[in-house]
């Protein structure tokens, strides 16, 4: 059964309901700190070795750069242990593969090389972000002859969400962008190039002033948030899109795995934006955000119900 963490969020806002842009509720912060992310101290590994951080260069005739070439992974690391080390690996090589590319390294070096990358920067509890691109030595579409470089660099990330958001639930805005068919793009790579859409849909629900942004697929189903799986609760069951157009993520099959361990029904379908109403709770999960609360999507609100992480119990 569903019990609710509700002593762990902290006060509700006035009246019981979640703050609107200008009712005192806070905008979205940026992510991580305010310390530009090429300016940091340490290292990081880059194709084989560790190097200093401020010298991991690339040149700006890079193929990823100017045509998407690339593929990566977002990893949590908790008490000095990468989370699903093997599975991000896994699905690394497979987007890149994907993609066409080769990278020049095993899994298991790259599973060691994000544990160095992690040590190097004393990092216990923080976040791992691996990624493979093609180089520079050929500039059109075609891209045979470039050099697949990985680079691996690890960082402290308390929260993907404003923690004061994240303790009343998250507001999500409904983007006008859409999942793409599965016959348009590679929809099941985690390719740099799928995120364009996500960019634009966070960063215009920002301006709204909700923390993130629901998106639909190319049949008018829910799919997902910007960055994050959705899950649903109804009486007691959990109900979460099928991950036929977007990322099955590892957070996700995590979450599906533990609740059905403990008996709860968890029920993978198609669902139309009208169902939500029916709905008494919402979560997102993802290696960044985590599990984290929504309180109100654009178009429904779940002001009393979904004021915590749902966990579950046996």
């Amino acid at each position: 059964m569903l019990q609710y963490m509700r002593e762990k969020l902290g006060p509700r806002s006035k009246g019981g309901k979640p703050g609107h842009p200008g009712q005192g509720q806070e905008l979205p912060v940026p992510m991580a700190d305010v310390i530009p992310f090429d300016q940091r101290d340490g290292s990081l590994w880059y194709d084989g070795k560790l190097v200093p951080w401020k010298d991991a260069k690339t040149h700006v005739l890079t193929h990823g750069l100017h045509y998407g070439s690339c593929v990566f992974e977002g990893q949590r690391i908790y008490g000095g242990t990468i989370y699903k080390l093997k599975e991000h690996t896994e699905r690394l090589f497979k987007s890149a593969e994907t993609l066409g590319m080769k990278i020049p390294f095993t899994p298991e070096q790259i599973n060691q090389a994000c544990i160095d990358a992690a040590a190097v920067q004393n990092i216990k509890d923080g976040y791992l972000r691996p990624v493979a691109f093609r180089g520079s030595e050929m500039m059109a579409v075609s891209a045979q002859n470039t050099t697949i470089h990985v680079a691996i660099a690890c960082w402290p990330w308390p929260s993907y969400f404003s923690p004061a958001e994240k303790l009343k639930g998250i507001r999500l805005d409904i983007s006008r962008w859409r999942r793409p068919a599965p016959d348009t793009e590679p929809v099941h790579a985690k390719a740099a190039g799928l995120y364009m859409i996500c960019t634009i849909s966070k960063h215009e629900a920002e301006a709204k002033g909700y923390a993130d942004a629901l998106m639909f697929d190319y049949r008018g189903y829910i799919a997902e948030a910007t960055g994050a799986n959705v899950f649903f609760v109804q009486d007691g069951e959990m109900h979460t899109p099928t991950p036929d157009c977007f990322l099955n993520g590892i957070t996700r099959q995590s979450v599906i795995a533990i609740a059905k361990a403990r008996g709860v029904r968890v029920i993978e379908r198609h669902i139309e934006p009208e169902e939500m109403s029916g709905f008494s709770e919402c979560f997102l999960t993802g290696s960044a955000a985590e599990v984290t609360p929504v309180s109100e999507t654009l178009m429904n609100a779940y002001a009393d119900e979904v004021r915590g992480v749902a966990t579950v119990s046996a």
